[in-house]
């Protein structure tokens, strides 16, 4: 069965994330993209998505590892809501599973742009409780 294109993007992304190939990986979001960089903290725009990747990295000692263990695309038009399992690890973070949500936009070119970049998924609400 083919892959949607998102779930090619997503895996390209990561692969971005791997190497700290940041222009790359700022491309592949909308110009008024939405990065959670951790509960209550957000990154706006694909400027500031890359200067947060890159400080990203330098946290994560620039051996950060994404990797999806599963996904589940939802489509709608022109808008792809995306649930997805993100394995992130570290040389300072043990391997972490994350429940994702992600939402992608299709550009005018027809080729599909991240919109929500939320590797927290709903925990961000038990952050908001807090």
């Amino acid at each position: 069965m083919e892959k949607h294109p998102v779930e090619l993007l997503i895996a390209k992304a990561d692969e971005a994330i791997n190497r700290e190939d940041f222009d790359a990986l700022a491309d592949m979001y909308t110009e008024d993209a939405v990065l959670v960089i951790k509960p209550g903290m957000n990154a706006v725009g694909r400027p500031r998505i890359k200067k947060a990747f890159e400080a990203i990295a330098a946290h994560f000692e620039h051996s950060l590892r994404v990797t999806q263990a599963g996904l589940h695309i939802l489509e709608a038009g022109d808008t792809a809501l995306v649930l997805a399992k993100t394995i992130i690890s570290a040389s300072n973070l043990p391997p972490t599973e994350r429940k994702a949500t992600y939402v992608f936009r299709r550009s005018h070119q027809h080729d599909w742009l991240c919109a929500i970049d939320n590797s927290y998924g709903h925990d961000l609400i038990d952050a908001d409780q807090e």
